[in-house]
């Protein structure tokens, strides 16, 4: 009985300090949770929202009039959105732009950061910094840059490479992915570059000295420790670049405005812009929130998908 009594305090004040950690925890995780409500659910709650009304006239006669006011549509803009051959254009186009750009990107900044994590390179950190430069430039002022860089009248050579299709060579239908991939590229190489860099350096010494000790030359320990040890870093540059991809926007729109024949509707980004600032039909925020919507979704089965085979090949 007395051991009894004797752990009853014990057991009260173990719950008490459990209680007051539970307190402090919430208190200091608080402000988080009010910022990612305030920033990441709240947008997501009101675009859904959102999505389900249109505007409508109350008016009547050939010309409509009246007052625009919302009424609720339910999955209305979502089928008008998906039943758009447009959207699904500018689907094709941006999967096509990721086909070829994300594994030139990542290769890139793959084989740069292994070359900054080798001792081949005097003061990294110097080049990391040079490497890194690009993506601190404004995606909008980077893409304006790299659009007059293609426009033969003020380039210093694109004269050089003549038209194709009536078209400045940069701007033609048929080339115009890979002058926006080499926009991207040369933007995000060196951010995709610290992810593989950090992921590297967070390696055990250990293991490059046993492999050294075995008699492993560099190019060995680079394939055999260094890139599969990378794979999960490389799953996460991938995905992000599948979601960066799905949502390209600021180089089609300043190309837009170098070549014209692209449309409002080139991607999927530039449908949802355009439909929200009426210069397509339907407009308005439902439709624009529909075509986010479906961006979001399609994004996500494509990361879903890549997840899963990588995890399958590993």
């Amino acid at each position: 009985m007395s051991t009894q009594a004797e752990a009853a305090p014990v057991r009260r004040r173990w719950s008490r300090q459990a209680r007051h950690q539970m307190i402090y925890g919430w208190a200091f995780a608080l402000p988080f949770f009010l910022l990612f409500l305030l920033v990441f659910a709240a947008p997501i709650i009101s675009s859904i929202r959102s999505s389900l009304f249109k505007m409508q006239s109350t008016g009547g006669g050939l010309f409509g009039g009246g007052e625009r006011v919302e009424v609720f549509a339910g999955l209305e803009n979502f089928i008008v959105a998906a039943t758009n051959t447009s959207f699904w254009g500018g689907i094709g186009r941006v999967m096509l732009f990721g086909v070829f750009q994300i594994p030139v990107m990542i290769g890139i900044a793959l084989g740069l950061a292994l070359l900054l994590d080798s001792f081949l390179v005097r003061r990294p950190g110097t080049w990391r910094l040079l490497y890194f430069l690009p993506y601190a430039i404004p995606g909008l002022i980077a893409a304006i840059v790299w659009g007059y860089l293609y426009v033969p009248q003020i380039s210093p050579f694109a004269d050089a490479f003549g038209t194709s299709g009536g078209q400045p060579f940069f701007l033609a239908p048929g080339i115009i992915l890979a002058s926006m991939a080499n926009m991207t590229t040369w933007t995000f190489t060196g951010y995709n570059m610290l992810i593989f860099l950090a992921a590297l350096q967070a390696i055990p010494g250990d293991l490059y000295e046993a492999a050294r000790i075995d008699g492993a030359s560099g190019l060995q320990i680079t394939a055999k420790i260094k890139i599969p040890l990378v794979r999960g870093a490389a799953l996460l540059a991938v995905l992000l670049s599948i979601i960066g991809t799905i949502q390209l926007f600021n180089e089609p729109t300043v190309m837009q405005t170098l070549a014209s024949w692209m449309g409002n509707d080139y991607t999927p980004m530039m449908m949802a812009y355009n439909t929200m600032m009426g210069q397509m039909t339907p407009s308005g925020a439902g439709p624009a929130s529909a075509v986010s919507i479906l961006m979001a979704m399609v994004a996500g089965v494509l990361a879903v998908i890549y997840a899963l085979a990588q995890r399958k090949a590993d």
